[in-house]
């Protein structure tokens, strides 16, 4: 081969290569942006489990993007209180929100919906009725006008019906017990004669020391040992019935949310999906322990009466169907979720009911 060929024709492929690398770095980087964004959680970051989703979401953003798109997490009170972080992502104060939905029923009762209604979905079902069936697209067809785009971003599992400073064996030892309760099971409680009251997790203890509040519930074992709630009330009852698997949300300013580049918005909702299972899984390893070391400390477990669940889930069911004859995006999801409920309970008493049911009694006869 002529050498002096050779070596042009080196020199043209060479003078190619350089063309092409200096052409695509800046397509790299208009397909990943650096984008910084800031999410303001409803929870203190002493709550590590329920605060750590929106830790959890950030890291693997960042990860994923090789630090190119970035989630700056703030606990409750550092941008804003932890009961307006809906109202700052709707504003464009924030880009995203770690929250609870139903925090905003005072705006629409539709919220509610996105964390758990009284007497509706256990944590597997919300899952499955959000994932596979139409919960997202329906819940997003409502927060759209809110300015809103929001996904599944943890659960607690089924949570505990909270502290209470007296025994509460009747209907009647409800009147007039002032209570930390949010959502519309507030609303459902109050037919019972409960005060409820609307206060963020990091001021129930106070609340419940000042006597300001009479019980209070939270979420569970690990946490309310956190929050010391057994110090200044003794009696722990169980279940949350208007808890069964709440989930945890994070919301984007849909604005901001539909500008990000396709593949960003798909690592973010994978990052959500991962908060979401992670969240689950360290309440059901931490909560054991919790309580255990709760009673140790003296808090006596007592059920809620047959008699309170009957007229709660009555109460509970009136109020869905004034709220629905009122609201339209209420109606439609209500409608939808509960539809699933009918057969997906029916599902679950074959299998998870019956199979939980007998390895609780080998449990209880110590055989595990």
């Amino acid at each position: 081969m002529d050498r002096r060929s050779f070596m042009k024709k080196a020199g043209t492929a060479g003078a190619g290569a350089v063309a092409a690398t200096a052409l695509a770095a800046p397509a790299i980087a208009q397909e990943n942006p650096k984008i910084a964004w800031r999410m303001t959680s409803s929870f203190p970051k002493s709550l590590d489990t329920i605060y750590g989703g929106a830790e959890d979401i950030a890291k693997h953003v960042s990860d994923a993007t090789g630090g190119n798109f970035t989630i700056q997490p703030f606990a409750a009170g550092e941008i804003v209180p932890g009961l307006q972080a809906a109202d700052a992502v709707s504003a464009g104060t924030v880009e995203a929100a770690h929250t609870c939905s139903y925090y905003f029923v005072g705006k629409d009762p539709t919220y509610a919906i996105g964390t758990a209604l009284p007497f509706g979905l256990n944590a597997r079902l919300t899952n499955a009725w959000f994932f596979e069936g139409n919960g997202i697209s329906l819940m997003n067809e409502f927060y759209a006008t809110q300015g809103i785009y929001g996904l599944p971003a943890g659960n607690t599992g089924v949570q505990m019906g909270g502290w209470f400073r007296k025994e509460i064996n009747t209907l009647d030892d409800l009147k007039g017990v002032k209570m930390r309760i949010a959502g519309l099971a507030g609303k459902v409680l109050e037919k019972l004669g409960v005060i409820p009251q609307q206060i963020a997790g990091g001021d129930i203890y106070p609340a419940l020391e000042k006597g300001t509040i009479d019980a209070s519930e939270w979420v569970g074992p690990y946490d309310d040992l956190k929050l010391g709630l057994h110090k200044v009330a003794k009696y722990y009852y169980y279940p949350g019935f208007w808890e069964g698997g709440p989930a945890i949300h994070a919301f984007f300013n849909l604005e901001k949310w539909n500008s990000l580049p396709k593949h960003y918005q798909t690592i973010l909702a994978d990052a959500c999906t991962y908060s979401n299972t992670k969240m689950m899984a360290k309440y059901d390893m931490k909560n054991p322990g919790a309580l255990k070391q709760l009673v140790a400390e003296g808090a006596t477990l007592r059920p809620f009466s047959q008699e309170i669940m009957e007229a709660s889930f009555e109460a509970a069911t009136g109020i869905y169907g004034d709220i629905s004859s009122k609201n339209q995006y209420f109606r439609k999801i209500y409608d939808d979720q509960t539809a699933f409920k009918r057969d997906a309970y029916l599902w679950m008493q074959l299998s998870e009911y019956t199979f939980d049911t007998f390895m609780m009694i080998q449990q209880r006869a110590g055989k595990l």
